[in-house]
């Protein structure tokens, strides 16, 4: 069994989190800092090492500038109907 952190619904949030950063303009380090996290807690979260829960993907859309109701509402019209966990 394939584990959750690699599903292609995973990994469309994790672009998504990339994407907004990305677009902010906004280095790994800069975010971790605006977080008050290390660089590696952002390495380790967009590379799939470590999940991210709701509050976190809400503080990290924030900490970017996004809105994060946003963002997740264009995340889920991009899922398909079925998720596996």
């Amino acid at each position: 069994m394939t584990k959750s952190t690699f599903t292609p619904a995973y990994k469309l949030m994790l672009t998504a989190l990339i994407d907004l950063r990305h677009q902010a303009g906004v280095n790994q380090i800069e975010l971790a800092r605006r977080l008050g996290k290390q660089q590696a807690f952002v390495s380790n979260i967009e590379r799939g090492v470590r999940r991210v829960d709701v509050i976190e993907f809400y503080a990290i859309a924030k900490a970017l500038g996004g809105d994060p109701a946003k963002l997740f509402s264009a995340l889920v019209a991009k899922l398909p109907a079925k998720v596996g966990i």
